[in-house]
């Protein structure tokens, strides 16, 4: 991970963000980060709304940007947008702005109260407003439907089915035909946390040095030898579909939708495998905030109103492939690759045997260094060939100190803990 200057040196020169008149609402983001996903920001889905400065920002400058203007007390950020566990530090700072009047406002237009309540952050007041929401789903040409194994029904996919159609397509073709998002800026650390361990062990921390977990590692082992040595440098799945470069994928809903949208009657979109524990899966809702001593609060409020309407919200949808918060039905005219996400959406939530596993909460900026302990053990084990057990024994000591550091409790799917969530 990029290294991370002190917040006390970026408290000091906090004013380097700061600027003489604040004409516009300063809105920082670590979603739609892309260049073309902020264009589309910029340029539709704030159209209309006042002026707007949409910021972009990784997660880790995100976390330090927002900690430096707290600890100055100069604040040029009027609106943030971010994942849930990304919010939850600023809410246990008690930084956020309470949003419950706009919550009421919400709940009564038909955005789900689960949703909302997710928004109070453990809290008795709504620190944020949910805006989208998303999750990873697999993606295929249709071509590869032919190499399926007999039986197998790809919306009910299980590893072992998964590796029989790799091996099937890596013989008819002579090349390997699955690819995953593992490159420098790809979203693998998530199919580590969401998919493959609570497959195949039912958690994601507790579990992680597990029988199980050294079972699912030997299964991925033997999965990698039908994906693509090209998966490293994979940072979307989109592109490499596209090209024709592999037929299967995995990847973000975002991730995947230009390939899709571009020729939806080539494609099949359906929910990750499963293991022996069950479908994991990880939705992924990012929210709106508004921090205390915000310098356009007011700008902020029509901002979030705007996004959260049902006609922003659908745009939202069509044009970068985060799905709505509000409980809207998704029109027939919707573009065709948007619709065929949607429905692998609601096919994984559906799995008989899904297994939720939230985002990272807790961790503050040490959220890269949780997604690295999940990375160099794939490196590690599964391209370097290292032994399992000796790799996850040395991983398993690096994650404890972090839970230990943080004093990051358990979430789901890991069972709950009264403080740091062990490695058992």
């Amino acid at each position: 991970m990029k290294h991370i200057m002190s917040f006390g040196i970026l408290a000091s020169t906090v004013l380097a963000f700061a600027s003489p008149v604040l004409a516009q609402t300063v809105f920082v983001s670590t979603q739609l980060r892309p260049i073309e996903e902020a264009t589309v920001v910029r340029e539709e889905l704030l159209k209309d709304v006042g002026s707007v400065d949409y910021v972009v920002e990784e997660p880790p400058q995100f976390a330090v940007r927002m900690e430096a203007e707290r600890q100055a007390g100069k604040h040029t950020v009027s609106l943030v947008g971010a994942l849930h566990g990304e919010l939850s530090p600023l809410a246990d700072k008690d930084t956020l702005e309470p949003l419950d009047d706009l919550a009421k406002k919400l709940a009564a237009s038909g955005m789900p109260q689960s949703l909302l309540d997710l928004g109070k952050l453990g809290k008795s007041t709504q620190q944020y407003i949910p805006w989208m929401q998303a999750t990873y789903v697999m993606a295929a040409k249709k071509e590869a439907l032919q190499y399926l194994p007999d039986g197998a029904d790809v919306n009910a996919l299980n590893y072992d089915q998964l590796i029989e159609w790799g091996k099937n397509m890596q013989e008819a073709t002579g090349q390997p035909q699955i690819g995953f998002p593992a490159g420098p800026k790809g979203l693998m650390a998530r199919y580590f946390q969401g998919y493959f361990y609570p497959s195949f062990t039912g958690g994601v921390v507790r579990t992680f040095q597990s029988a199980d977990a050294a079972a699912g590692w030997e299964k991925l082992k033997a999965l990698w030898a039908y994906v693509t040595p090209n998966s490293t440098s994979y940072d979307f799945m989109q592109e490499p579909l596209a090209a024709g470069e592999v037929m299967v994928a995995w990847d973000h809903i975002a991730r995947l939708k230009n390939a899709i949208s571009a020729a939806p009657d080539d494609f099949v979109v359906f929910p990750a495998p499963a293991g022996p524990k069950g479908r994991g899966y990880m939705p992924v809702v990012a929210g709106l905030a508004i921090p205390k001593g915000a310098p356009d609060k007011a700008g902020a409020e029509k901002i979030i109103e705007h996004l959260s309407m049902p006609e922003t919200q659908l745009l939202t949808a069509s044009k970068v492939g985060f799905f709505p918060t509000l409980n809207v039905k998704l029109p027939p005219d919707l573009d065709a690759g948007v619709a065929l996400l949607a429905g692998a959406v609601t096919a994984t939530q559906a799995s008989k045997d899904a297994v939720i596993s939230l985002l990272p909460v807790g961790l503050g900026d040490k959220g890269g260094e949780f997604n690295k302990v999940y990375m160099d053990s794939f490196q590690r084990i599964v391209l370097q060939n290292e032994p399992v057990a000796d790799v996850l024994k040395a991983q398993g000591a690096t994650m404890a100190k972090l839970m230990t550091d943080t004093k990051a409790a358990c979430w789901a799917p890991d069972a709950k803990s009264d403080g740091p969530c062990p490695v058992q």
